[in-house]
């Protein structure tokens, strides 16, 4: 998938915001992740609606077309997105759980290029943000895949800091205004360039954007507002839902900023092997043992399902290897109705040893076929690749 934002939806450069949003909702259907199978419809659908958030504003799709797409997504790294908590973060809090910020992405973008800041700027980077999204995994049996089950788990996610309510700080603390920032939340350089002088505003490293410093940081947190804690959740997983797939349950992530909502928990499902079923989409595939005699005579057998068992009409003649289809005996529909199919691959069983009957009748039985053989020889070996089976 092409990161330029307008091959993402798949428009022109002149598309209208109409056809934007039009575009973004047939991608934005196809990819999202609670309904693709793609093992990288998250990754997708996020791009998706990235593209739709920077071509529907007219501010931020000018400066698209004028940057172009990578020097834009460095403007939008330089921009500070994502850290800590209420901005004191000491790089992501979040670990390998995170997932993407959900908050905007283009904080300060204008001001990085073309200078700004004052109290404006201070404002905007203190605005409520969302909290980002964290991930993780839940391994499920196939009978529970098959019924649908609550799933109770437990995840270590960062919280608010409970001692000084995501402060950071004692509510007593003295504050005082920064002395680097000169309160700003910002701090600004100039440098030469081949193109002239270019003046870069960044945000304050001392307050964190804040425009103010303070006596004392929270001895539970050191400064952070959040502390990692465990939570135990129960999420419902869908009857039918497939390996790879992934649930979100909103409101579940990291803590937003400033009084911001939180992020979501999203929910990768791993689906463990089966010792009698292989999945192919919605159907089972299964390997059953008959004997000879009902390979070639017919029988009704009875095979296993994943919640119980079934019968099976084998034919008169079957040779090991053919499959057969009981129909509804799959795996559900996800968020649909009916189910797949079971298909059983019937394996003919040779016995490994005979009594004096048995190996008179079939020593008669290889004679009247053309087969001169003697069974204590090897009888089976011989036939059980012949045209017999």
């Amino acid at each position: 998938m092409s990161e330029d934002f307008y091959d993402v939806l798949g428009v022109s450069r002149d598309a209208t915001e109409d056809e934007i949003k039009q575009a973004y909702r047939k991608k934005a259907t196809e990819y999202h992740p609670d309904v693709s199978d793609e093992p990288d419809a998250e990754e997708k659908f996020k791009q998706v609606k990235k593209a739709k958030e920077v071509l529907t504003d007219d501010e931020k799709r000018q400066m698209y077309d004028q940057l172009g797409h990578e020097r834009f997504e460095q403007a939008e790294k330089r921009g500070g997105v994502g850290g800590g908590a209420g901005g004191r973060g000491q790089g992501n809090p979040f670990g390998g759980m995170g997932g993407g910020g959900q908050g905007s992405p283009f904080e300060d973008i204008f001001s990085q290029f073309f200078g700004g800041g004052g109290q404006g700027g201070r404002q905007q980077r203190n605005r409520p943000r969302q909290g980002q999204n964290l991930r993780t995994q839940v391994a499920l049996d196939l009978e529970e895949v098959y019924e649908g089950v609550e799933k109770q788990f437990t995840v270590t996610r960062p919280e608010q800091c409970t001692t000084c309510n995501g402060r950071g700080h004692p509510a007593d603390a003295d504050v005082s205004t920064c002395p680097e920032c000169n309160g700003q939340g910002q701090t600004t350089s100039v440098r030469d360039t081949p193109l002239g002088r270019v003046q870069q505003t960044r945000t304050c490293p001392r307050c964190e954007g804040t425009g103010e410093t303070y006596s004392e940081t929270c001895s539970t947190c050191r400064g952070d507002g959040i502390t990692r804690e465990e939570a135990t959740l129960s999420v419902d997983i869908p009857a039918g839902i497939r390996d790879g797939q992934t649930l979100r349950m909103e409101g579940e992530g990291a803590p937003g900023e400033n009084g911001g909502p939180n992020g979501d928990l999203l929910i990768d499902v791993a689906v463990r092997d089966h010792e009698a079923f292989e999945r192919d989409g919605d159907d089972l595939y299964h390997r059953h043992p008959i004997s000879f005699p009902k390979a070639v005579f017919g029988a009704t057998v009875e095979v296993p399902t994943v919640d119980g068992t079934t019968e099976l009409d084998v034919p008169a003649g079957t040779q090991s290897g053919e499959e057969f289809r009981v129909r509804g005996e799959g795996m559900p529909h996800l968020r649909g109705r009916g189910r797949g199919d079971l298909y059983v691959q019937v394996q003919v069983v040779t016995p490994e040893s005979l009594n004096e009957e048995q190996k008179e009748a079939l020593e008669a039985f290889a004679e009247a076929g053309g087969e001169d053989v003697d069974v204590s020889e090897g009888f089976f070996e011989k036939i059980k690749n012949s045209h017999l089976f």
